[in-house]
Parts: structure tokens; sequence; C-alpha cells
């Protein structure tokens, strides 16, 4: 439904705009100045060098725990990433700086759909470029906004953060990225039995319909930390990729640019 709902007001926004020979009037809430809707807020960054009227990928964020929507904007390894390629960011902020992603009956979820509506009623959105990313709380958040409205989403971005795989989800995105750290000491690296170390994703690994894994060896984007991928590709819907790197809680250098270049098909770069 908010594929749908994006497709619409995006195509209606784009034709306002070359009716008018000119861009569409855009957020007049942008980057520290929230938008709000109803009792809540959120961020809007613009990537660099639009044109005021193409269509945009979007990577909707959720901050981590005691944090706000401004923080992912200002960081180099969220914000700036999808600035330098193109990718409208939003960053909704949580109630008290934190987000009920417990279980499925949490209002969050709800609040993010009508955040992206209400972005496409500013912006003309490719609602076929819909990306979900975290970190930390807000990894586990992305994890149940996608789990309740995944069907609409291209890819799950998600770094730190996880919910139970036993979960019952009734929808999913198209793509799965996930990256953990296995000394993370705030989310715990989620090993499976005997310390099995694909376990992060079993949950979309089951839900898409996966089969056989196909490890593709290690990666980096800065010299000192390597990335160890996996990747299951022949899955029933789309594809699930897990990395995993020594270290502990934290977003890795150039993670999110790197998903990013490999979704938009752009050559990979740092930052």
């Amino acid at each position: 439904m908010i594929q749908a709902v994006l497709a619409f007001t995006a195509a209606l926004l784009w034709a306002t705009a070359a009716a008018a020979m000119g861009p569409p009037k855009t957020a007049e809430c942008l980057g520290a100045t929230p938008c709000v809707l109803g009792g809540r807020s959120y961020h809007v960054m613009e990537p660099e060098g639009w044109d005021g009227v193409s269509p945009l990928p979007v990577l909707l964020h959720f901050h981590g725990w005691a944090r706000t929507g401004v923080h992912a904007q200002n960081s180099g390894r969220v914000g700036a990433s999808a600035k330098r390629r193109g990718v409208l960011l939003v960053t909704p902020n949580g109630r008290r700086k934190t987000w009920d992603f417990w279980s499925a009956d949490t209002e969050d979820a709800a609040f993010a759909d009508r955040v992206l509506e209400d972005v496409a009623k500013r912006y003309p959105v490719d609602p076929e470029r819909i990306y979900v990313s975290g970190y930390s709380y807000g990894s586990a958040m992305a994890w149940r906004y996608v789990c309740h409205s995944g069907n609409d989403v291209a890819a799950l971005l998600a770094v730190a953060g996880t919910l139970q795989q036993s979960e019952d989800c009734p929808q999913a995105p198209r793509e799965v990225r996930h990256v953990h750290g296995l000394k993370d000491r705030v989310m715990d690296f989620p090993y499976g039995p005997g310390g099995e170390r694909t376990y992060p994703v079993a949950l979309w690994r089951a839900r898409l319909g996966c089969g056989a894994a196909r490890a593709l060896g290690q990666w980096q984007a800065v010299e000192w930390l390597k990335l160890e991928r996996t990747v299951w590709a022949g899955c029933a819907q789309g594809q699930v990729v897990l990395d995993i790197h020594p270290g502990g809680h934290f977003i890795p250098h150039g993670w999110i640019g790197r998903q990013l270049d490999e979704l938009l098909n752009l050559t990979p770069s740092y930052p």
C-alpha cells in the first residue's frame, strides 16, 4: 500500500513540477529543522546535485538509542554516504530518543509509514528504491518496520541490531543486508546453536525461502577493518547478505555506502 501511495504522489509531484517548468516546492523543513507530523517529527536531507525534479531513492534510517535523526544526518557513515550517492535521507525521531520494537503491536511502525507518505508529498520519490536502515536499537526497529511493511521495501540495511529469529513476519523486503560485530556486547552477536555464525539472518533466510549459502570471503572499505561476507542468492524471493567483523558495537566505516553502491549499481567507492 505504501508503494502505491508513493508512486502516485511522486508522479503527481514530478508532473506538477514539469508543468511549472521548474522544481517542485520541497520541504521547508530541512536538515536540523524537523518536519512535524502530528505530535511527532522527522528530518530530511537532500542529496548533492539534485535537480529538484528527478525521482529520488530514499533511505529511511532509524537512529540509535539516546540519539535523534539529526545525529544520523551528521554522521559520515550514514548521512554523508547517502548524500554523495543521490539518495534522500529520511530520519524519524523516536519518542524519548528510543524505539518500541519489542513486539508487533508498536505505534512506531505505523509512524514510519506516515513519514514515508509525508515525504512523498514533499519530494518525487522513486517507489522502487525505498531502502530502510538502522543502527543498534534503530536496527532492531528497522527489522520491526520491514516485518510490518517490508513488501514495499527494496532492501533492509541493518547494523548491529536484530529481532528474535523466531519472529513471525507477515511482510519482508526484497533484499536483506545485515552487518554485526562478533565482539558486540551492546546488542550481542546472535550466535546460533554450537556457535553458528550465520544465525543473525536466520529469520530472513527462512522468510525469503533461501537455500545454500555462498561464502564470498573478506572485503574492506578501510584498511583497519575486514568484513567477511556470506550471501544467500538462490532465494525464492530476493537475497540475503551477511557481513561480520571482529569488532564491537559500531557502524563500520563505508558499510552503508558500499551497500548503496551495490544496490544502485554504482562503482564502489569510499567514503
